[in-house]
């Protein structure tokens, strides 16, 4: 994944390198992804535009799921921990801004035509050094271009 952050004060690109894994038993799925966000220095950072930099935030996510017979309808169990981003200003590191943070949560996906489902997803802090405190509950609809998949 590639992000350039165009905010005010903010010109720095990240990417994100990551490994994943993922395991089948039946209607079980097990799915684990490491990785690291990577940032380029801000070179004219704030009013003064000194050099920002910001060091690599490991990851950890990890989801385990179940399929149901109507293809597209799974629930899941997801976690995640994640570690670092010390950033520094002119060279000197803030030692106060490395994060270390975790969450726990669900996601609920129910395919209800060839096209449509709905997805819904709740999740909260489990620990937060810095960040990443709060929680989060979405509902989303879907529309897939591609129809029902094939099964074997």
């Amino acid at each position: 994944m590639i992000h350039q952050d165009r905010q005010l004060g903010h010109q720095s690109w990240a990417f994100k390198p990551e490994f994943g894994y993922s395991e089948r038993w039946g209607n079980w799925v097990l799915d684990a992804y490491a990785g690291a966000w990577v940032y380029t220095t801000n070179q004219a950072f704030g009013p003064v535009g000194k050099p920002q930099n910001e060091s690599p935030i490991g990851s950890f996510e990890g989801h385990f799921s179940h399929d149901f017979k109507n293809p597209g309808t799974w629930v899941s169990l997801d976690g995640n921990f994640w570690w670092g981003g010390l950033t520094g200003l002119s060279g000197i590191r803030n030692l106060k801004t490395e994060q270390v943070g975790s969450r726990i949560g669900g996601t609920a996906a129910w395919r209800f035509t060839k096209h449509q489902s709905l997805k819904g997803s709740y999740s909260a802090g489990t620990y937060s050094r810095f960040g990443g405190n709060y929680q989060n509950v979405s509902l989303a609809w879907q529309y897939s271009w591609l129809g029902w998949p094939k099964r074997k």
